[in-house]
């Protein structure tokens, strides 16, 4: 039998050249020269040949095949939830940024700000209260006239909102003419061409 103890490191012994002896226990009685032994020649460090080195994969159990199954099911709403919640983020983002800032504006509102906002409030209610009948008018008016109060507060704003507002109400009133006249004009033409 042969032996190798290292009480002190015991992976320090493959970084140290050093000879081990080995003793055959079979002639206890009779003592023979020693003989000294490399370390790669014992069969404890010895490596198995790279052909016998195989990993082999053990078979998937019952609840390992469960959660592969409730994986494969919920990949599917996983990345829904992830590409929604990439779209979402800015947005939300945006609204919390708002949020701060008015809250920050309120705590060190401009002189007079809270009349304006109370009567351009109470202009918005009485909008509502006058809206009596159709669900138009019950958004009609109220908007109408919260926007006359806030036009006679801040007429520089409501100059410049009320241009941008014609400009693209403008562009998007071409834009519809132009696409009105373009489908006339292919229903002309198919009409023309049935009649041949």
């Amino acid at each position: 039998m042969y032996k190798i103890s290292s009480r002190v490191m015991p992976g320090a012994s493959s970084f140290l050249p050093f000879t081990v002896f080995a003793a055959d226990d079979a002639d206890k009685g009779e003592k023979e020269e020693t003989s000294s032994v490399n370390l790669d020649e014992l069969s404890l460090y010895t490596a198995p040949p790279p052909q016998t080195l195989r990993h082999e994969e053990s078979e998937a159990g019952q609840l390992e095949e469960k959660v592969a199954t409730v994986r494969k099911l919920a990949e599917p709403y996983a990345t829904w939830c992830q590409s929604t919640y990439a779209k979402i983020k800015p947005k939300v983002q945006k609204v919390v940024q708002l949020g701060n800032d008015t809250y920050v504006y309120l705590q060190n509102p401009p002189k007079d700000f809270y009349p304006r906002a109370g009567v351009i409030g109470l202009a918005g209610v009485a909008g509502l209260f006058l809206a009596r009948g159709s669900r138009i008018k019950k958004v009609l008016y109220p908007t109408g006239f919260m926007t006359l109060g806030a036009s006679l507060y801040y007429p520089e704003q409501a100059a410049a909102i009320a241009k941008s507002t014609g400009d693209s109400a403008y562009d998007t009133a071409v834009q519809s003419y132009a696409a009105v006249e373009k489908i006339l004009k292919s229903q002309i033409k198919d009409k023309k061409s049935d009649e041949k």
